[in-house]
């Protein structure tokens, strides 16, 4: 996966360029005593530092994950790998009629620090793409600005 995908409501509105990937020996023990606390048996694949806390990159059960926690080390919200085929069937129909030209190419489910579900479609044309993020019901709450590859 070329990259995991931004977290929550007000992270998701931060682009890619906010987060900034610091060495290991950066990331305060409490952030890592978090994790390790809530994710005993998966190991950090990568860390990036966010403006409202950290992320933590990692695979459980050989799917591709992620968490963030705040600054003081409190879960906020965990976002799990998915298949596009997995999205609600809603979300697949916004995607398709608002960005028709657009493909979807990867999808997540994100589970709130209160467990309330989320899912986020990326969408992608040519080398333009972004990520629309859905509530439980397959309503759009937000979309991320667009970004290219290079």
């Amino acid at each position: 996966m070329k990259h995991l995908f931004l977290f929550g409501i007000f992270l998701f509105t931060l682009s890619c360029s906010n987060a900034q990937k610091p060495a290991k020996e950066t990331i305060p023990a409490s952030i890592k005593e978090a994790f390790a606390k809530k994710y005993p048996a998966a190991k950090v694949m990568e860390w990036e530092v966010e403006e409202n806390g950290f992320e933590a990159e990692f695979k459980m059960n050989k799917v591709e994950m992620s968490a963030n926690f705040n600054k003081d080390g409190v879960f906020m919200e965990e976002e799990t790998e998915i298949k596009t085929t997995e999205l609600p069937a809603s979300v697949k129909e916004y995607c398709k009629k608002t960005y028709p030209d657009h493909k979807l190419t990867e999808a997540a489910k994100i589970i709130d620090a209160n467990g309330k579900p989320m899912y986020e479609a990326e969408l992608k044309k040519g080398k333009v793409h972004f990520d629309v993020l859905f509530d439980s019901n397959g309503n759009m709450i937000s979309k991320e600005d667009e970004s290219t590859e290079d």
